[in-house]
């Protein structure tokens, strides 16, 4: 059976969402990143001071290497800043050891990237199945593929899925942790504008379903609509957050 998500269903868990205190999830205090390469000094960050709370979704705008992606690493535990805080539900990142990172993305992160990096001669459960086998809680790789509409195509290899279900496969994959945290940098950047707007569409029905923190790295102004902030990024600063106090709903693709 397809997927489909009311949109009355969306706006009244963002309504509930409103109404109740804020938690937050992460908080960031004069964060930066710099990097070295012989004399050459790039300021990827600068003194970034921010706030993404519990179930929201957030998007990150700006021009190549304004710092966007470097925020999403360093929130992710994937790389470390090199001065300033970042904090996880009130837990220091920054004084964590590498072994520490690696179990912090192993039980609260899911990521997605613009290349969708399947193993090809997987097929689509077998791909989401790599990572339920690794988590402690997860849920069955059907019940991944099914949140992204893709119950018909569960025993197809990536050679026999378009360019927009290998993503839905990748998200699968992500969340199939029941991670706390999704964090997507262009998930549509390989994908034509049409295929981009139902990947993004199903990263905001699995954030609504599950609850789950959403950051999203895109230049899709559809996606900016749907998210409950939008951050602007220039040269290492956040230079605008733009709240959207009414959201604009899932596409309501059928699936």
């Amino acid at each position: 059976m397809p997927y489909s998500l009311q949109n009355s269903r969306l706006a009244a868990k963002h309504s509930m969402s409103q109404n109740s205190p804020q938690k937050i999830c992460f908080a960031t205090h004069n964060l930066s990143k710099v990097y070295i390469t012989g004399d050459i000094e790039v300021h990827a960050l600068r003194n970034v001071t921010l706030e993404i709370f519990d179930g929201e979704s957030v998007v990150l705008l700006g021009p190549s290497g304004s710092g966007k992606s470097t925020l999403l690493n360093i929130l992710g535990g994937i790389d470390r800043p090199s001065s300033g805080r970042v904090n996880f539900r009130g837990r220091d990142l920054t004084a964590c050891t590498e072994s520490e990172l690696t179990q912090f993305r192993r039980q609260n992160v899911g990521f997605v990237f613009q290349f969708y990096n399947l193993i090809p001669s997987l097929t689509a459960r077998e791909n989401v199945e790599i990572v339920t086998e690794i988590s402690d809680y997860p849920m069955l790789a059907e019940e991944a593929l099914h949140l992204v509409g893709l119950s018909e195509r569960i025993d197809h290899f990536p050679a026999q899925l378009s360019g927009g279900e290998q993503q839905r496969v990748a998200i699968a994959r992500a969340i199939a942790k029941r991670p706390g945290v999704l964090l997507c940098d262009e998930p549509t950047g390989a994908l034509d504008s049409k295929t981009g707007v139902g990947v993004l569409d199903a990263i905001a029905r699995v954030g609504a379903e599950l609850g789950t923190t959403v950051a999203i790295i895109t230049h899709n102004a559809v996606i900016a609509d749907m998210a409950d902030r939008v951050m602007s990024f220039a040269d290492g600063h956040v230079v605008g957050i733009k709240k959207n106090t009414v959201r604009a709903p899932a596409l309501g693709l059928q699936w």
